[in-house]
Protein backbone atom coordinates (compact mmCIF):
# COMPACT_ATOMS: atom_id res chain seq x y z
CA UNK A 1 0.00 0.00 0.00
CA UNK A 2 1.16 3.15 -0.65
CA UNK A 3 1.16 6.13 1.81
CA UNK A 4 0.86 10.23 1.70
CA UNK A 5 3.01 12.12 4.13
CA UNK A 6 0.44 14.42 5.87
CA UNK A 7 1.29 18.56 5.35
CA UNK A 8 3.45 20.05 8.42
CA UNK A 9 1.79 23.00 10.27
CA UNK A 10 1.98 26.59 7.94
CA UNK A 11 2.12 29.72 7.99
CA UNK A 12 -0.71 31.60 10.16
CA UNK A 13 -1.74 27.87 11.82
CA UNK A 14 -2.51 28.17 15.16
CA UNK A 15 -0.27 25.00 17.13
CA UNK A 16 -0.71 24.21 20.41
CA UNK A 17 2.99 21.70 21.17
CA UNK A 18 3.36 19.81 24.26
CA UNK A 19 5.92 20.58 26.40
CA UNK A 20 8.05 19.06 28.87
CA UNK A 21 11.65 20.80 28.87
CA UNK A 22 13.44 18.72 26.91
CA UNK A 23 14.80 19.43 23.43
CA UNK A 24 12.81 18.20 21.55
CA UNK A 25 9.64 19.70 22.33
CA UNK A 26 11.17 22.77 22.73
CA UNK A 27 13.32 23.15 19.43
CA UNK A 28 9.62 21.92 18.17
CA UNK A 29 8.18 24.80 19.28
CA UNK A 30 11.10 27.23 18.01
CA UNK A 31 11.02 25.76 14.75
CA UNK A 32 6.80 26.45 14.57
CA UNK A 33 7.83 29.86 15.55
CA UNK A 34 10.14 30.43 12.82
CA UNK A 35 7.52 28.77 10.74
CA UNK A 36 5.41 31.78 11.08
CA UNK A 37 2.29 30.08 13.15
CA UNK A 38 0.95 30.73 16.24
CA UNK A 39 2.40 28.70 19.10
CA UNK A 40 1.13 27.84 22.37
CA UNK A 41 3.06 25.91 24.65
CA UNK A 42 1.24 23.12 27.07
CA UNK A 43 2.44 21.38 30.08
CA UNK A 44 0.96 18.32 31.38
CA UNK A 45 1.55 18.48 35.65
CA UNK A 46 2.09 15.25 36.83
CA UNK A 47 3.67 15.06 39.83
CA UNK A 48 1.04 15.61 42.63
CA UNK A 49 3.91 15.08 45.88
CA UNK A 50 2.31 11.76 46.77
CA UNK A 51 5.54 10.28 47.28
CA UNK A 52 8.33 11.50 49.62
CA UNK A 53 11.37 13.08 47.90
CA UNK A 54 14.15 10.61 48.10
CA UNK A 55 17.56 12.21 47.69
CA UNK A 56 20.38 9.37 46.52
CA UNK A 57 23.63 11.80 47.28
CA UNK A 58 24.09 11.10 42.98
CA UNK A 59 22.12 13.11 39.97
CA UNK A 60 18.89 11.10 39.07
CA UNK A 61 17.70 9.85 35.52
CA UNK A 62 14.83 12.57 34.09
CA UNK A 63 11.29 10.99 34.64
CA UNK A 64 8.00 11.70 33.94
CA UNK A 65 6.97 11.08 37.13
CA UNK A 66 8.65 12.57 40.28
CA UNK A 67 9.73 15.99 41.95
CA UNK A 68 11.60 17.55 38.84
CA UNK A 69 8.41 18.55 37.13
CA UNK A 70 8.60 22.25 38.93
CA UNK A 71 12.28 22.68 37.16
CA UNK A 72 10.68 21.28 34.19
CA UNK A 73 7.82 23.77 34.04
CA UNK A 74 9.70 26.81 34.90
CA UNK A 75 12.02 25.90 32.04
CA UNK A 76 9.35 25.87 29.78
CA UNK A 77 8.21 29.28 31.37
CA UNK A 78 11.32 30.75 30.42
CA UNK A 79 11.53 29.62 26.95
CA UNK A 80 8.09 30.89 26.47
CA UNK A 81 8.29 33.94 27.55
CA UNK A 82 11.83 34.70 25.95
CA UNK A 83 9.91 33.86 22.62
CA UNK A 84 6.36 35.94 23.29
CA UNK A 85 4.54 32.47 23.47
CA UNK A 86 1.30 31.78 25.20
CA UNK A 87 2.05 28.96 27.95
CA UNK A 88 -0.38 26.72 30.37
CA UNK A 89 -0.08 24.25 32.72
CA UNK A 90 -2.75 21.44 32.56
CA UNK A 91 -3.41 19.84 35.41
CA UNK A 92 -3.65 16.00 35.11
CA UNK A 93 -3.03 14.92 37.89
CA UNK A 94 -5.88 12.70 39.11
CA UNK A 95 -6.24 11.19 35.82
CA UNK A 96 -2.55 9.87 35.65
CA UNK A 97 -2.72 8.15 38.93
CA UNK A 98 -6.18 6.50 38.59
CA UNK A 99 -5.02 5.54 34.74
CA UNK A 100 -1.01 5.11 34.34
CA UNK A 101 0.38 5.26 38.13
CA UNK A 102 -3.02 2.11 39.35
CA UNK A 103 -2.52 0.05 36.09
CA UNK A 104 1.43 0.34 36.52
CA UNK A 105 1.00 -1.64 40.03
CA UNK A 106 -2.05 -3.72 38.89
CA UNK A 107 0.07 -4.66 35.98
CA UNK A 108 2.96 -5.68 38.02
CA UNK A 109 0.85 -7.09 40.79
CA UNK A 110 -1.14 -9.98 38.25
CA UNK A 111 2.33 -11.31 36.87
CA UNK A 112 2.39 -8.96 33.99
CA UNK A 113 4.76 -6.77 32.53
CA UNK A 114 3.32 -2.89 31.72
CA UNK A 115 4.12 -0.07 29.60
CA UNK A 116 2.84 2.91 31.32
CA UNK A 117 4.19 5.27 28.43
CA UNK A 118 2.05 3.34 25.69
CA UNK A 119 -1.02 4.04 28.46
CA UNK A 120 0.09 7.46 28.78
CA UNK A 121 0.43 8.52 24.72
CA UNK A 122 -3.11 7.35 24.53
CA UNK A 123 -5.32 8.21 27.64
CA UNK A 124 -2.63 11.53 29.00
CA UNK A 125 -0.53 13.56 26.66
CA UNK A 126 -3.13 12.84 23.22
CA UNK A 127 -6.35 12.34 25.93
CA UNK A 128 -6.20 14.89 28.94
CA UNK A 129 -3.79 16.87 28.33
CA UNK A 130 -5.87 18.20 24.88
CA UNK A 131 -9.17 17.81 26.69
CA UNK A 132 -7.24 20.55 29.07
CA UNK A 133 -6.93 23.16 26.38
CA UNK A 134 -9.95 22.67 24.91
CA UNK A 135 -11.46 23.01 28.18
CA UNK A 136 -9.70 26.50 28.03
CA UNK A 137 -11.50 27.43 25.04
CA UNK A 138 -8.18 26.94 23.20
CA UNK A 139 -8.72 26.37 19.10
CA UNK A 140 -6.24 24.73 17.43
CA UNK A 141 -5.48 23.81 13.89
CA UNK A 142 -2.26 21.09 14.79
CA UNK A 143 -1.29 19.59 18.26
CA UNK A 144 2.46 18.95 17.65
CA UNK A 145 4.73 17.00 19.86
CA UNK A 146 8.62 16.16 19.97
CA UNK A 147 8.02 12.66 18.92
CA UNK A 148 10.24 10.99 16.27
CA UNK A 149 7.78 9.68 14.12
CA UNK A 150 5.91 10.57 10.94
CA UNK A 151 1.87 10.78 10.20
CA UNK A 152 0.49 9.34 6.90
CA UNK A 153 -2.74 8.38 5.01
CA UNK A 154 -3.15 5.59 2.52
CA UNK A 155 -3.69 6.42 -0.75
CA UNK A 156 -6.60 3.52 -0.75
CA UNK A 157 -9.07 2.74 1.88
CA UNK A 158 -7.28 0.43 4.65
CA UNK A 159 -7.39 -3.00 4.78
CA UNK A 160 -10.19 -2.86 1.72
CA UNK A 161 -12.60 -0.43 3.06
CA UNK A 162 -12.84 2.42 2.27
CA UNK A 163 -11.75 4.24 4.92
CA UNK A 164 -8.25 6.37 4.83
CA UNK A 165 -7.53 7.25 8.10
CA UNK A 166 -4.19 8.70 9.77
CA UNK A 167 -1.50 6.56 10.18
CA UNK A 168 1.81 6.58 12.20
CA UNK A 169 5.53 5.53 10.66
CA UNK A 170 8.60 4.92 11.39
CA UNK A 171 10.87 8.75 11.82
CA UNK A 172 13.76 8.98 9.63
CA UNK A 173 15.91 8.54 13.04
CA UNK A 174 15.32 5.01 12.96
CA UNK A 175 17.73 4.86 16.16
CA UNK A 176 14.53 7.10 17.92
CA UNK A 177 11.69 5.92 16.56
CA UNK A 178 9.17 6.09 18.84
CA UNK A 179 6.10 5.08 16.99
CA UNK A 180 6.03 1.91 19.18
CA UNK A 181 4.82 4.01 22.38
CA UNK A 182 2.18 5.70 20.20
CA UNK A 183 0.44 2.78 18.18
CA UNK A 184 -2.90 3.35 20.60
CA UNK A 185 -3.66 7.05 19.77
CA UNK A 186 -6.78 7.32 17.89
CA UNK A 187 -7.05 7.88 14.32
CA UNK A 188 -9.40 10.78 14.83
CA UNK A 189 -7.27 11.74 17.44
CA UNK A 190 -4.16 11.60 15.06
CA UNK A 191 -6.24 13.68 11.99
CA UNK A 192 -4.60 16.96 14.05
CA UNK A 193 -0.97 15.94 14.93
CA UNK A 194 1.99 16.28 13.78
CA UNK A 195 5.69 15.48 14.65
CA UNK A 196 8.07 18.47 12.87
CA UNK A 197 10.72 16.38 13.66
CA UNK A 198 10.20 13.50 11.49
CA UNK A 199 12.37 13.89 9.08
CA UNK A 200 15.21 15.22 11.42
CA UNK A 201 18.36 13.10 12.71
CA UNK A 202 18.37 13.63 16.47
CA UNK A 203 22.13 14.83 16.45
CA UNK A 204 21.07 17.80 14.19
CA UNK A 205 18.30 18.62 16.67
CA UNK A 206 20.84 18.86 19.34
CA UNK A 207 23.13 20.89 16.81
CA UNK A 208 19.77 23.05 16.36
CA UNK A 209 19.07 23.71 19.61
CA UNK A 210 22.34 24.61 20.87
CA UNK A 211 22.63 27.15 17.47
CA UNK A 212 19.66 28.71 19.14
CA UNK A 213 21.48 28.88 22.42
CA UNK A 214 18.00 26.67 23.98
CA UNK A 215 18.29 25.42 27.92
CA UNK A 216 17.32 22.37 26.76
CA UNK A 217 20.20 21.59 24.93
CA UNK A 218 22.27 21.07 28.22
CA UNK A 219 19.60 18.80 29.72
CA UNK A 220 20.08 15.06 29.98
CA UNK A 221 18.69 12.87 26.99
CA UNK A 222 17.04 9.63 28.77
CA UNK A 223 13.91 10.07 30.30
CA UNK A 224 12.35 7.35 32.39
CA UNK A 225 8.56 6.63 33.74
CA UNK A 226 9.64 7.33 37.54
CA UNK A 227 12.97 7.27 39.26
CA UNK A 228 14.29 4.09 39.73
CA UNK A 229 14.29 4.83 43.14
CA UNK A 230 10.60 5.37 43.43
CA UNK A 231 10.02 1.69 42.52
CA UNK A 232 9.63 0.32 46.08
CA UNK A 233 8.08 3.65 47.85
CA UNK A 234 5.29 3.25 44.65
CA UNK A 235 4.14 -0.25 45.44
CA UNK A 236 4.33 0.17 49.38
CA UNK A 237 0.89 0.84 49.18
CA UNK A 238 0.13 -2.72 49.65
CA UNK A 239 2.48 -5.21 51.98
CA UNK A 240 4.77 -7.58 49.41
CA UNK A 241 3.90 -11.13 49.27
CA UNK A 242 7.15 -13.61 49.64
CA UNK A 243 6.81 -16.84 47.59
CA UNK A 244 8.80 -19.63 45.74
CA UNK A 245 11.43 -19.11 43.17
CA UNK A 246 10.76 -22.21 41.07
CA UNK A 247 12.51 -23.67 38.06
CA UNK A 248 10.42 -25.39 34.80
CA UNK A 249 10.09 -28.69 36.69
CA UNK A 250 8.55 -27.09 40.11
CA UNK A 251 11.75 -27.75 42.35
CA UNK A 252 11.88 -24.63 44.82
CA UNK A 253 15.22 -22.15 44.54
CA UNK A 254 14.78 -19.62 46.53
CA UNK A 255 12.11 -16.99 47.49
CA UNK A 256 11.29 -14.12 46.33
CA UNK A 257 10.07 -10.75 47.95
CA UNK A 258 6.63 -10.29 45.78
CA UNK A 259 6.05 -11.14 41.95
CA UNK A 260 5.84 -6.90 41.80
CA UNK A 261 9.99 -7.00 41.64
CA UNK A 262 10.10 -9.52 38.52
CA UNK A 263 9.41 -9.42 34.94
CA UNK A 264 10.14 -11.82 32.20
CA UNK A 265 13.42 -12.17 30.59
CA UNK A 266 14.78 -10.73 33.86
CA UNK A 267 18.48 -12.30 35.35
CA UNK A 268 19.50 -9.57 38.15
CA UNK A 269 18.39 -9.42 41.48
CA UNK A 270 16.92 -12.75 41.46
CA UNK A 271 19.03 -13.88 44.74
CA UNK A 272 19.08 -17.68 43.71
CA UNK A 273 22.51 -19.88 43.85
CA UNK A 274 22.42 -21.91 40.72
CA UNK A 275 25.46 -23.63 38.40
CA UNK A 276 23.78 -22.30 34.99
CA UNK A 277 23.07 -18.83 34.08
CA UNK A 278 18.57 -18.44 34.75
CA UNK A 279 16.64 -16.19 33.78
CA UNK A 280 12.52 -15.04 34.23
CA UNK A 281 10.52 -17.14 32.52
CA UNK A 282 7.39 -16.71 33.50
CA UNK A 283 5.36 -15.73 36.62
CA UNK A 284 2.52 -17.81 37.87
CA UNK A 285 0.03 -15.16 39.66
CA UNK A 286 -2.41 -17.12 40.93
CA UNK A 287 0.24 -19.46 42.89
CA UNK A 288 2.62 -16.37 43.99
CA UNK A 289 5.57 -18.39 41.70
CA UNK A 290 8.31 -16.81 39.41
CA UNK A 291 9.68 -19.32 37.31
CA UNK A 292 13.23 -19.57 36.39
CA UNK A 293 15.38 -21.40 33.34
CA UNK A 294 17.85 -21.40 31.12
CA UNK A 295 18.62 -18.51 28.52
CA UNK A 296 17.34 -21.24 25.93
CA UNK A 297 13.90 -21.65 27.49
CA UNK A 298 12.62 -18.24 27.10
CA UNK A 299 12.27 -18.70 23.00
CA UNK A 300 8.73 -18.93 21.67
CA UNK A 301 7.01 -18.73 18.33
CA UNK A 302 3.43 -17.88 19.23
CA UNK A 303 1.40 -15.52 21.22
CA UNK A 304 -2.04 -14.14 21.91
CA UNK A 305 -2.90 -11.16 22.19
CA UNK A 306 -6.13 -9.26 22.98
CA UNK A 307 -7.04 -5.73 23.10
CA UNK A 308 -6.29 -4.69 19.82
CA UNK A 309 -6.67 -1.37 18.56
CA UNK A 310 -7.09 -1.02 14.32
CA UNK A 311 -6.85 2.04 12.14
CA UNK A 312 -10.29 4.03 12.04
CA UNK A 313 -11.47 0.54 13.98
CA UNK A 314 -11.20 -1.36 10.52
CA UNK A 315 -9.77 -4.91 11.53
CA UNK A 316 -8.50 -7.03 8.43
CA UNK A 317 -11.26 -9.58 7.46
CA UNK A 318 -8.26 -12.37 6.22
CA UNK A 319 -4.92 -13.65 8.35
CA UNK A 320 -1.88 -10.65 7.21
CA UNK A 321 1.63 -11.07 7.04
CA UNK A 322 3.27 -8.32 9.01
CA UNK A 323 6.63 -7.46 11.17
CA UNK A 324 6.01 -7.00 14.92
CA UNK A 325 7.69 -5.81 17.30
CA UNK A 326 7.22 -7.16 20.85
CA UNK A 327 8.92 -4.44 23.00
CA UNK A 328 10.34 -1.41 22.23
CA UNK A 329 14.32 -2.24 22.16
CA UNK A 330 13.20 -5.13 19.94
CA UNK A 331 13.56 -5.07 15.90
CA UNK A 332 10.36 -5.92 14.08
CA UNK A 333 10.15 -9.34 13.34
CA UNK A 334 8.28 -11.01 10.74
CA UNK A 335 5.31 -12.71 11.39
CA UNK A 336 1.64 -14.32 10.22
CA UNK A 337 -1.48 -12.61 12.45
CA UNK A 338 -4.92 -14.49 12.63
CA UNK A 339 -8.46 -14.24 14.17
CA UNK A 340 -7.76 -16.60 17.18
CA UNK A 341 -10.95 -18.95 17.97
CA UNK A 342 -11.94 -20.74 21.33
CA UNK A 343 -14.47 -21.60 23.04
CA UNK A 344 -17.02 -19.58 25.74
CA UNK A 345 -14.68 -20.00 28.59
CA UNK A 346 -11.16 -18.94 27.00
CA UNK A 347 -12.76 -16.14 25.08
CA UNK A 348 -14.09 -14.30 28.50
CA UNK A 349 -10.54 -14.04 29.23
CA UNK A 350 -9.73 -11.97 26.55
CA UNK A 351 -10.68 -8.13 26.30
CA UNK A 352 -12.23 -7.90 22.68
CA UNK A 353 -11.32 -10.66 20.14
CA UNK A 354 -8.16 -12.16 20.22
CA UNK A 355 -5.25 -12.64 17.63
CA UNK A 356 -2.37 -15.31 17.36
CA UNK A 357 0.81 -14.12 15.96
CA UNK A 358 2.68 -16.83 14.89
CA UNK A 359 6.67 -16.15 14.41
CA UNK A 360 8.96 -16.99 11.20
CA UNK A 361 11.74 -16.96 13.73
CA UNK A 362 11.27 -17.79 17.74
CA UNK A 363 11.31 -15.01 19.94
CA UNK A 364 12.86 -14.19 23.42
CA UNK A 365 11.29 -13.37 26.62
CA UNK A 366 8.17 -12.47 24.99
CA UNK A 367 6.09 -10.58 28.10
CA UNK A 368 2.67 -10.57 29.01
CA UNK A 369 1.25 -7.41 29.22
CA UNK A 370 3.85 -5.28 27.00
CA UNK A 371 2.67 -4.47 23.25
CA UNK A 372 2.57 -6.65 20.50
CA UNK A 373 2.47 -3.59 17.61
CA UNK A 374 1.80 -4.33 13.86
CA UNK A 375 4.01 -2.75 10.94
CA UNK A 376 3.47 -3.07 7.17
CA UNK A 377 5.92 -1.28 4.66
CA UNK A 378 7.06 0.72 8.06
CA UNK A 379 3.40 1.90 8.70
CA UNK A 380 1.91 0.94 12.13
CA UNK A 381 -1.60 -0.87 11.06
CA UNK A 382 -2.37 -2.17 14.00
CA UNK A 383 -1.46 -3.74 17.94
CA UNK A 384 -2.41 -5.34 20.95
CA UNK A 385 -1.46 -6.44 24.47
CA UNK A 386 0.59 -9.46 24.59
CA UNK A 387 -2.02 -12.41 26.59
CA UNK A 388 0.58 -14.98 27.04
CA UNK A 389 3.20 -16.80 24.70
CA UNK A 390 3.92 -20.42 23.81
CA UNK A 391 5.44 -22.82 20.81
CA UNK A 392 3.94 -24.61 18.02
Amino acid sequence: MKYEMQEMPKTGDTVVVGMSGGVDSTLTALLLLQRGCKVIGATMSLWDGSLPEIHTGTKTREACFGPGEEENIEECKRFCEAHGIEYHVIDVKETYKNEILEYFKNEYRNGRTPNPCIRCNMLIKFGALLAGIEKLGIKYDYFCTGHYAKIVRPETGVFGSDKRPCMIAGAEDVSKDQTYFLYRVPSETLEKVRFPLAAMKKADVFALAKEAGLEAANREESQDFIGEEYFDVLFADKPSVPGDIIDLDGHVLGKHRGIEHYTVGQRRGLGVAVNYPVYVHSIDAKNNLVVLAPNEALNSNALIADDFVWPAGVEPSEPIDVMVKIRLASKPAAAHIERYTCDAEEAAKYRGQPWKITFAEPQRAVAPGQSAVLYKDGVIVGGGVIYKAFTV
